[in-house]
């Protein structure tokens, strides 16, 4: 992602201006697959950090189904598109976040295609939590019912075109030849990416990129 130093003040920079809560500030980062948002959730908790306000990270890939729900489903070769998430598991995680000081959170190792339960913990310090995924603001049912949880709303939207060789690219570095690779982006990932781009709701958003 270009300018991720010129991005990360400026969100900062609108943190400022929230009203001071006693609830933890729930950051939203949401785009299409490969549009950077992980990227882009690392340097602002490290730049939050530097400045002395405590921020933890809770990535949606935490809340992939487990492969064998998929097959069993039907869905294994769709897996990241919506409908292969845990959405009620993390609906109810973003709620322990405003209620509970210490939570334990999922995370997702994508060489071993699994999910790790409680591989990483947010402590009560934390008052700033970036929520990174492609759907939190996806205008569909149960997606919808993240909305309330969300303190700031940022959105990456690359032109598809870029993201296109960007998913290209990732599937390059985990060994698939040129043919496959090309193959692989067009049968799930780039749908994806297009159904971020037009079914997200963005009209609340305060920061896009």
């Amino acid at each position: 992602m270009k300018d991720i130093s010129k991005h990360v003040e400026r969100v900062c920079t609108h943190l400022a201006t929230l009203a001071k809560s006693n609830r933890r500030t729930l950051i939203a980062i949401a785009g299409p697959p490969a549009s950077g948002k992980s990227t882009l959730a690392a340097q602002l908790q490290m730049r939050l950090n530097e400045i002395s306000l405590p921020c933890g990270i809770v990535p949606m890939d935490g809340f992939h189904l487990d492969n064998e729900i998929l097959k069993a489903r039907g869905l294994f070769s769709r897996k990241g598109a919506p409908e292969t998430f845990d959405v009620e598991g993390f609906k109810a995680l973003l709620h322990q976040l405003t209620t509970e000081k210490e939570v334990s959170v999922p995370l997702f190792d994508r060489a071993g295609d699994i999910v790790v339960p409680d591989a990483d913990y947010i402590e009560e310090h934390h008052r700033h939590i970036i929520i990174e995924g492609n759907y939190l603001f996806l205008d569909e049912e149960v997606w919808r019912d993240l909305q309330p949880y969300w303190s700031l709303r940022v959105f990456i939207s690359p032109p598809l075109e870029v993201l296109e060789q960007r998913l290209v690219q990732r599937w390059l570095a985990y060994g698939l030849d040129e043919a496959a690779a090309k193959a692989r982006a067009a049968s799930n990932d780039i749908p994806n990416a297009k159904r971020v781009l037009e079914q997200s709701n963005l009209q609340a958003l305060d920061i896009a990129f």
